[in-house]
């Protein structure tokens, strides 16, 4: 089993964090759909990170699906048995990629030319980054958040999404704004499972 792409996609990452917690043994491969297209399309042609490999050659596109499979491959799941402590998780794993999603789009948005930025679209992807993290601070505030033993879906999704907004867009997401969530993230990150994957790690 081989997953693909750069682990400075939060969604890359979030994949092979949920993979080792789920006891999975696969490769990865840094792959960058920017910098290394043709061999990304060589091994899906929609040049989509990340891409799982599967054994059997199938090949799964987006990081949810992805997880799906490794879910079904390991019988598992991270998430709690309890009915209402799994829909809690739900809610708070789909806040974290929200934050994610927004801060890829505020990332992109700033790299156009000034003059062809879109104002009222940076004021509203990132009112909606700041939403979320005010969500998942506030989560992290009530012990939500990095519950132990072993980490939940919700508590890998918020981490990676706060340590993808901290690498590329810090200015717009500043630590002192959210400081639960800034604190639980770091405890999290010294943890094995996310010294692992380091979100900076990149194929010599």
């Amino acid at each position: 089993m081989l997953l693909v792409g750069m682990l400075d996609s939060p969604y890359v990452r979030r994949a092979a964090v949920t993979g080792s917690s789920l006891g999975l043994a696969f490769e990865h491969r840094s792959v960058s759909v920017f910098r290394h297209m043709e061999a990304f399309r060589a091994i899906n042609p929609l040049i989509k990170a990340p891409t799982l490999l599967a054994d059997d050659g199938v090949v799964i596109t987006d990081s949810s699906l992805i997880i799906q499979h490794m879910e079904d491959l390991a019988g598992r799941s991270l998430r709690p048995a309890d009915p209402r402590a799994r829909s809690r998780d739900l809610s708070l794993t789909g806040i974290g990629v929200v934050a994610a999603d927004k801060a890829v789009a505020v990332e992109y948005e700033r790299k156009r030319p000034e003059a062809r930025r879109h104002e009222p679209w940076w004021e509203r992807i990132t009112a909606q980054l700041h939403s979320a993290l005010d969500l998942l601070d506030e989560a992290a505030r009530r012990g939500e958040l990095g519950s132990p033993p072993e980490l939940r879906p919700a508590d890998i999704a918020a981490v990676i999404a706060w340590g993808f907004c901290r690498f590329v867009i810090p200015d717009v997401a500043p630590a002192e704004r959210w400081p639960a969530l800034a604190a639980q993230a770091r405890a999290c990150e010294e943890r094995d499972i996310f010294r692992l994957w380091p979100i900076d790690r990149e194929e010599p």
